[in-house]
């Protein structure tokens, strides 16, 4: 029986958990760039916690894992505009760690299906019912998708009728 509950314990653990988890294994082994990227992850989760007074559910630490791909993505370009090389390799290092956290992506392929259901589910007939498609795909492709490759793609359907 105490097998199956850690099991079970695994499989429900918090993204935070995980996220604390992979902190102290950092510290531990010295792996100076996971524990560096972890403590600023920990930190934009706590970060938000306190502004919002909120505890963060895991749908909430995948948005700020998004910001903060993001972010680190547009560091990545302007850095190697700049020829600054070495910063840019730091930024990907950071991108590999926190991809790590973010669920499972779709393919091409699901994200029409998803698409053209939530397209019959709003009645979208024109670019005007966008925004009641992209409120049915939000919360099914939070951390999934590229939103703006998504919205690219709602675009090019509805435009097509």
């Amino acid at each position: 029986i105490s097998i199956f509950l850690v099991l079970l314990e695994i499989l429900v653990m918090s993204l935070k958990q995980r996220i604390t988890d992979d902190m102290k294994a950092a510290m531990r082994s010295g792996d100076v760039k996971q524990r560096d990227t972890v403590r600023l992850l920990q930190a934009a989760i706590k970060q938000r916690e306190v502004d919002e007074r909120i505890v963060l559910d895991d749908t909430a630490v995948i948005a700020v894992i998004e910001k903060m791909l993001k972010q680190r993505k547009d560091s990545i370009a302007q850095y190697e505009a700049a020829q600054r090389m070495d910063l840019a390799e730091r930024e990907k290092d950071e991108v590999l760690i926190l991809n790590a956290y973010m669920p499972q992506a779709l393919s091409d392929a699901e994200i029409g299906v998803l698409i053209s259901e939530a397209v019959l589910a709003s009645s979208a007939k024109n670019m005007q019912d966008m925004g009641k498609v992209m409120a049915i795909l939000k919360p099914k492709l939070a951390g999934r998708a590229d939103m703006t490759q998504v919205s690219a793609l709602i675009k090019a359907k509805l435009s097509n009728g």
